[in-house]
This record gives C-alpha cells, sequence and structure tokens, in this order.
C-alpha cells in the first residue's frame, strides 16, 4: 500500500478507511495538535534548552511533542536552531521525539521534515551527500538526474528519521532580480522546470512505503516573478491570470501528475487570481479555488513559515492560522507563538467561526500521508544502519556526476579555454570566504597550486589593489561573482585583474544572470551555485579534465535590462 507514486482506487479506499477510524478516536486538542508543525530546539529529544521553555513552556523537544500533540516538527541547522551534528544523532534525535509522539494522547507519529532541496538550502551537509542547486541540475538537461536527486536524499533523509523534505522548488524563476528564488528554481521556462519537477517528486516518493520520502511543491501559485523576499515583506505579483497559467501553473501541474503528497503555499499578494490583497496562503480563491478546484488537488496543503513578514503584514498571529485554515491550508508550519495559533484554533472551533468539518477534513489528509508513506506503521529508524545509506560512495559519485554536467560557458571571446597548458599556479579571488578556499583547494588538488583571497561582494580599493597585486605573480586568475546587479563594485576587481594582462576566467558562482552584465571580462563560467560539487567541476573544467556541456536555464539578460537577452534560454559553449 503506497508503495509508489500511482495509488490505486482500492488502496486509497484503505488509506481513507484506515485514517477515518484513527481519526474518530481522537480529542479535539489532538487533531488540532496534528495541524501544526514547529520547529524544536536541541540535538536529543530529551535535551533541556532554554530555549523550548521560552518558546513552547517545556524543557524539552519531546515535551513540546507531548503537550501539543504535535502532527510534525521541523528540523534546522542553524545558530539558533541546530538540530544537526551528524547523522547517527539525527536518526537518535528523530526516535526519541518519534517515541514521545506515540507516549502522547493521540499516539500518532509524527511527519519529521526539513528544506533538503540541494545547493543553498541544505540542512543536512556532509558527510551526507551534498547536491548542486536545482538550477544547476537542470543546466545538465537530464531530466533522470532530478530523480536520482530525488532518491538519492529521499534514501538519506528517511535513513536519519526524516520522512518529509520540504522539496522541490517549483517556482519558475522568470524575475532575473528575485530576492528569494533564483537558482532554488530549476529553470525560467515553465516546460524545463515542470519536467525536473515532476522527476524529482518521483524520486522522493517511489520505492517502499517505509522509504520513502514525502516531497512537497513549492510555492503556490508561484514565487517566481517576485521582487521582494517574503521573509521580510509581502511581494505582489502583477501578472495576468493568463500569464499565471502559462508561466507559474505548469510546474505544480506536474507534480500533482506525479503524485506529490504536499504543496506548499506561497505568502504572496496575487491581485488576479484574489484581488483582496490577502496573501495566497490566506487566500480562499486561491487555495481552495485554484489549487483544490481548477488543479484538483486533493493531498495536504502546508503553508510556508508562519513567522515571515509576508504572512504576518496583514493579521495578527492569532488571526493567522484560522485564515489559513479557512482558506483550505490543512497544516500550519511554524507559526511565530504555537501556544497562541493552537489556542486561536481550539476558540474558532468552540465558538463555531470554524466548522469542525473543515478539521476533520484535513485531519484525515495528514492521518492518510501518514498511513501511504509508512509513518503510521514504522516511524523508527536504527542509528546503527545510518552509514549504508548516508554519504555513500555511490551517492556522492552521483552528486559529482550531475555537478560536472551542470557547468556551463556562457563566454569565451579570447578564446582563453581551453587553457594551451595546465597553468602552475593560480589566483582564486572575488566572493566567499568558503567558495575561494574550497576551489583553491580543488584546483591544487588537480595539480595547480592556487592561492584564495576572498575580497567579497563590496571589495575595498585596498583589498582590489592586493588581488591586482598578487594575481600578477600568477599563471591564471579564477574570480567568483555573486550578485553583479546587486553589488556593483565587483566590476571594479574585474577591471582590475583584467589590466594584470593574466589570463582571467570570470565564474557566476550563484545566480548565471552575473554573466550578462556589461564588464571588462571576455570570459564566463556559470555554476549556479557554490557548493563543494559544483566548485569540484569548476576546478575540473578549468583545467581540461572535463569540457563544459551545460546550457542556460534561464534568459540572461543584458544587466538591468530584462527585456533584452544577451544569452538566451538554451545557450551553452563546448569545445
Amino acid at each position: 500500500m503506497g508503495d509508489g507514486v500511482d495509488v490505486t482506487s482500492a488502496q486509497a479506499e484503505q488509506l481513507e478507511v484506515a485514517s477515518a477510524r484513527v481519526l474518530r478516536g481522537m480529542s479535539l486538542e489532538e487533531k488540532v495538535g496534528q495541524l501544526f508543525v514547529t520547529w524544536v530546539n536541541g540535538k536529543t529529544a530529551e535535551q533541556a534548552d532554554p530555549k523550548n521553555q521560552a518558546d513552547f513552556g517545556v524543557d524539552t523537544a519531546a515535551e513540546a511533542v507531548r503537550r501539543y500533540h504535535l502532527g510534525g516538527v521541523i528540523y534546522f541547522n542553524n545558530d539558533s536552531r541546530d538540530n544537526f551534528d551528524d547523522p547517527g544523532q539525527v536518526a537518535r534525535l528523530s526516535n526519541g521525539l518519534q517515541a514521545a509522539a506515540l507516549g502522547s494522547g493521540a499516539r500518532i507519529p509524527l511527519q519529521i521534515g526539513t528544506d533538503q532541496e540541494g545547493g543553498t538550502v541544505t540542512r543536512m551537509g556532509a558527510p551526507a551527500t551534498e547536491f548542486p542547486n536545482s538550477m544547476a541540475v537542470a543546466a545538465g538537461r537530464d531530466v533522470s538526474a532530478g530523480m536520482q536527486v530525488g532518491a538519492v536524499l529521499g534514501r538519506e533523509l528517511r535513513a536519519v528519521g526524516i520522512n518529509q523534505d520540504y522539496a522541490p522548488d517549483a517556482d519558475v524563476n522568470s524575475n532575473p532580480a528575485n530576492p528569494v528564488i533564483g537558482v532554488r528554481s530549476f529553470s525560467g521556462q515553465p516546460g524545463l522546470a515542470g519536467e525536473f519537477v515532476s522527476a524529482e517528486v518521483r524520486g522522493y516518493q517511489e520505492g517502499p512505503a517505509a522509504k520513502a520520502v514525502s516531497a512537497t511543491a513549492k510555492h503556490f501559485p508561484g514565487h517566481g516573478d517576485a521582487a521582494t523576499d517574503s521573509h521580510t515583506g509581502l511581494p505582489r505579483i502583477d501578472r495576468s491570470e493568463e500569464q499565471w497559467r502559462a508561466i507559474d501553473v505548469p510546474p505544480f501541474k506536474a507534480a500533482i501528475a506525479a503524485g506529490v503528497d504536499s504543496i506548499m503555499s506561497a505568502h504572496i499578494q496575487f491581485p488576479s487570481l484574489d484581488p483582496s490583497g490577502e496573501p495566497a496562503t490566506l487566500s480562499k480563491p486561491i487555495i481552495t479555488g485554484k489549487l483544490r478546484g481548477e488543479l484538483g488537488y486533493d493531498g495536504v496543503v502546508i503553508t510556508d513559515s508562519l513567522e515571515m513578514q509576508g504572512v504576518r503584514e496583514l493579521h495578527s498571529d492569532a488571526e493567522i492560522p484560522v485564515l489559513a485554515l479557512k482558506a483550505g491550508v490543512d497544516q500550519l508550519l511554524m507559526p511565530a507563538n504555537l501556544r497562541l495559533a493552537i489556542d486561536s484554533v481550539l476558540s474558532a472551533v468552540k465558538s463555531g467561526n470554524l466548522p469542525m468539518q473543515r478539521i476533520d477534513q484535513s485531519v484525515l489528509r495528514v492521518l492518510k500521508l501518514k498511513l501511504k508513506r509508512g509513518i503510521l506503521t514504522a516511524p523508527f529508524t536504527d542509528p546503527a544502519q545510518v552509514g549504508r545509506s548516508v554519504g555513500t560512495p555511490e551517492h556522492l559519485a552521483i552528486a559529482r556526476r550531475i555537478a560536472d554536467r551542470s557547468i556551463t560557458a556562457v563566454a569565451n571571446d579570447a578564446r582563453v579555454l581551453p587553457l594551451k597548458e595546465k597553468p602552475a599556479t593560480a589566483l582564486v579571488a572575488g566572493w566567499g570566504v568558503a567558495s575561494t578556499q574550497t576551489l583553491a583547494e580543488r584546483l591544487s588538488a588537480h595539480g595547480t597550486k592556487a592561492t584564495a583571497l576572498q575580497t567579497g561582494q563590496t571589495p575595498s580599493d585596498e583589498m582590489i589593489a592586493q588581488a591586482a597585486g598578487a594575481a600578477k605573480n600568477t599563471d591564471l586568475v579564477v574570480v567568483l561573482t555573486n550578485n553583479l546587479g546587486g553589488f556593483p563594485r565587483q566590476n571594479k576587481l574585474l577591471q582590475a585583474l583584467m589590466d594584470t594582462g593574466k589570463p582571467v576566467i570570470a565564474v557566476a558562482a550563484q545566480i548565471p544572470y552575473d554573466a550578462g552584465y556589461d564588464n571588462p571580462v571576455p570570459t564566463w563560467l556559470a555554476t549556479y551555485g557554490y557548493f563543494t560539487p559544483s566548485l569540484e567541476a569548476l576546478a575540473k573544467a578549468v583545467l581540461g579534465k572535463t569540457k563544459p556541456s551545460g546550457k542556460l536555464p534561464v534568459d540572461v539578460p543584458a544587466g538591468a535590462d530584462v527585456h533584452t537577452v544577451r544569452y538566451p534560454f538554451g545557450h551553452g559553449l563546448t569545445w
């Protein structure tokens, strides 16, 4: 039951009956708890952490799960919320939280999720397998690679007890100035994005239920044209409904056709779909009308984080969960104040403002997903077996092959590449402490002694002079850029390095749009990211060990002139 993407009518009926049986035995508090997914603090379930007391009024993550009858938790790896040390520790944390869930009133295991998109958004890093960003995967044009990414990430996450990934990103990055999506998107073209979204969903979800991971297509109705980061503001998308159907809808349709378990909403205004100005997360015309009605989706709909400013711009933290459920959402992710959010839903139900039928409908969807993915029947993992699935040589080789295919030669007007002979020395300058250092290490590992000089996104005159001085004493200069449009002083660095007369290779080390800005360097490569697999692939391409074969998944405009295409979708040189 639920062993693949396709669920037969008989299996669907079994899921419905079994889930309804569980639902009938639940109290209102237990039902409402199932609709909430929140962060937890600590690297073990029973570890006392002052942050848990501040956030939830309890000492440990396990107590939070039990007190609030949580439906799910989400793991992070940042300074304030860090749940990751190593894969074995994560597996033990997951088991401890599942034990707590089974010890609570509802006795229903948790969805345990994280954001493991690959590249920039990676929560579980090495020794787990690290993949390039989604746009890099699509640059390789091998759709089967999308399925491999999902399969590898899914296997590794499930091995440590994580059964839901908030990926893939199904947004079409149609706005080069998008501050929050960019290379997290597969493409600026809906067709290519849809192919890779579908493939990645199948990769996550195919296979035995106890090994597969729920995929989550995000951010509906489409965040790709945003000019504002919804973490800090409320973006407004001004395209027409017809444009929405042509550009934003295809990847979500592809995800639905592939059987995606859940879809995440976006905190964006989309006046052509809902003129009220409500963010999509709180919009019944968008969630129930478009996603449920027009696209026919009956799976789990989860909000993006309710801590984000985009959803809090117009309403209080007490109003938001009730409005989201009224809109047709099933799960509420990371409310800023969990107790307040739960109490607001309970009060709305008891007062009749929120019908019990609406609660039951969402809880039933959550239970069906948990049953389908084997969470209800097999919530635990074996920490002793983690090494057999996480960061295996086979998985690392897959990531390397995908990264190798992604490197895109955008411009080679000076015929610097391929290099006539292997350089003895190289300078790696430009953006990023880790990125410049890692690339220098990878070049050195391949026989070219390289030094790193991190000059940042806003290099000072002193740093530029230092870089130019260092370049004069080397055979080759590789300079990494990140967002030339937003940080134009990087152009002064490029000019100073070109003035040395040394061969210079510029690399768009994040968004590929850097190559389209007027600049003095005639040689450009694009990596679509700066994680280790991409930088290793870059080193091999620079030194001639591989030939660039990537194709642009987006149009690269002429700098800020988004109406003029300098390098079109599908462009990519090789030799």
